[in-house]
């Protein structure tokens, strides 16, 4: 069975990773790329683990694409086979920072409350 990749949708209905995703396509496609070709291949089981994707604590997940800046769409699993990307971003460290792991976890939050799962 494969697994669905669905974009984390703030109540306003704002998608940030898709927002995300669309810059990226604009200013850089090298990198998005092969970030779209990662999430596709997301779908399938035997690429949740390094070097695609790897836990970063909390439930949550990144998918990496090593460049002049790294990019990652940091996900969690649901019920059902689903993965819900819930924040993107581009930076030349090694470690996401603590602010965009919070980010990335509100909107987990956000997202289970609104799913009531």
């Amino acid at each position: 069975m494969e697994f669905s990749v669905e974009f984390y949708e703030m109540e306003s209905g704002r998608c940030p990773v898709r927002e995300f995703l669309d810059k990226l396509k604009e200013i850089n496609p090298d990198d998005f790329v092969p970030i779209m070709a990662g999430l596709a291949k997301l779908r399938n089981r035997q690429y949740h683990r390094p070097p695609l994707s790897k836990p970063i604590g909390n439930d949550l997940f990144e998918l990496r694409h090593v460049g002049k800046l790294n990019t990652r769409v940091l996900f969690f699993f649901a019920k059902g086979q689903r993965i819900i990307a819930v924040h993107g971003i581009r930076n030349k460290a090694k470690e996401i920072s603590k602010r965009d792991l919070k980010v990335a976890l509100e909107r987990k939050k956000d997202w289970f409350l609104g799913n009531r799962l």
